[in-house]
């Protein structure tokens, strides 16, 4: 079972409420997708712990409903 890219992207926003999220179905098939996470939550952490927090906001998504999720996150340009 897919998982709409709105969907995906209101999980991210309710684990990591602060979040600007941009979501693309890379092969238009609601089943591999980019997500693109900017979050002062992520200021001080490593890319590593930056990916298990919107992990954790995807909830168990990732092992039922949810197949590829390639990540880029970052902190606010004015925080960097």
């Amino acid at each position: 079972m897919a998982i709409d890219a709105e969907t995906l992207e209101q999980l991210i926003k309710s684990g990591i409420p602060d979040a600007q999220v941009h979501i693309e179905d890379l092969r238009g098939d609601g089943d591999h997708y980019m997500a693109y996470v900017i979050s002062p939550a992520f200021i001080g952490k490593t890319r590593v712990q930056q990916h298990r927090m919107v992990y954790e906001a995807l909830q168990d998504k990732m092992e039922e409903e949810l197949h590829a999720l390639a990540l880029q996150t970052s902190v606010p340009e004015n925080n960097q």
